[in-house]
């Protein structure tokens, strides 16, 4: 859906650059609370191999969204802050 509003050449290049950078090295150097939000239902980029491992990496909150899917940010968080 995002990805169908950018260029081609950026897309393609956004996702070689998440697929072979390796970020670890880089949570070493965040030091502000975080927050890591991720869908049960993503596929795309399983919790297991993300968002579980980001939060133990930062002691980071992690918000588990039931049944919501990869682009679960842009599909729910809007949803709850207008409710809230």
């Amino acid at each position: 859906m995002l990805a169908s509003l950018a260029s081609p050449r950026a897309t393609l290049e956004c996702v070689k650059s998440f697929s072979e950078t390796d970020f670890r090295e880089d949570l070493k150097n965040v030091s502000v609370p975080t927050l890591i939000i991720h869908g049960d239902s993503d596929k795309t980029v399983p919790i297991e191999a993300s968002s579980n491992r980001t939060a133990k990496a930062l002691s980071g909150t992690s918000t588990l969204y039931m049944r919501e899917l990869h682009m679960v940010y842009i599909i729910r968080i809007g949803i709850d802050s207008i409710r809230t």
